[in-house]
């Protein structure tokens, strides 16, 4: 970019130039060598059409998720977490082995181990994992006998990647009912995610995340 000074003030593209105004100043550039058209169609930018895309669904994937689950990330006291989970969400995409490059989805990741146990891994913010405290089995959760939470919040979620939507249903179990509480299951499809919130008797959460 390179002030001019002219008599004559010229606005717009001549030639591979482009003239403008900033600031009161009269300003030339050279016009950029990025064009919509040849992004949209030139094969040299394949690669880039296809990162474009994936990046794309897996921010879009991970908005819908924080939203699903807005009264818990409040919780977490950080305000970098819309980051640190989008980054989650590219590495279990990566993990998709069954859809062509440009067309993987956080929800074919999320089928393998690898994918599962990057989410249950990830630390929402300064909360204590509840994979350290609580373990699932065939709908039935088992709590460490160091775990001292009194009751639990339970969030089915079945994920829609297709259309970006997220049914779910919450439910509050009480550990003093029941040793090992099982809970519903409000959806027949497999590959549901669970998330968990753990409460103490001042309705605290001590520990939170997917199991």
């Amino acid at each position: 970019m390179a002030t001019y000074e002219s008599v004559i003030k010229i606005t717009g593209a001549v030639g591979d130039l482009v003239f403008y105004t900033l600031n009161g100043k009269n300003v030339v550039r050279k016009k950029s060598g990025f064009n919509k058209a040849a992004f949209k169609k030139n094969p040299s930018y394949e690669k880039v059409r296809q990162n474009s895309s994936e990046f794309g669904h897996c921010s879009k994937m991970g908005k819908m998720i924080r939203k699903s689950l807005e009264v818990y990330v409040k919780e977490t006291g950080d305000p970098l977490l819309y980051q640190k989970f989008a980054k989650v969400m590219t590495a279990i995409k990566d993990l998709d082995n069954t859809s062509e490059r440009g067309k993987r989805t956080v929800e074919n990741g999320l089928k393998t181990e690898k994918g599962r146990k990057l989410l249950r891994d990830f630390q929402w913010g300064t909360v204590r994992k509840v994979s350290d405290c609580v373990r699932m089995e065939d709908q039935v959760l088992y709590k460490n006998d160091h775990c001292t939470s009194e009751y639990t919040m339970i969030m089915t979620m079945k994920l829609d990647s297709e259309n970006y939507n997220i049914e779910s249903n919450e439910e509050i179990i009480s550990w003093n009912t029941q040793q090992n509480p099982s809970f519903k299951k409000y959806f027949s499809e497999d590959g549901l995610l669970y998330f968990i919130a753990l409460k103490d008797e001042n309705d605290k959460i001590t520990h939170m995340g997917f199991v």
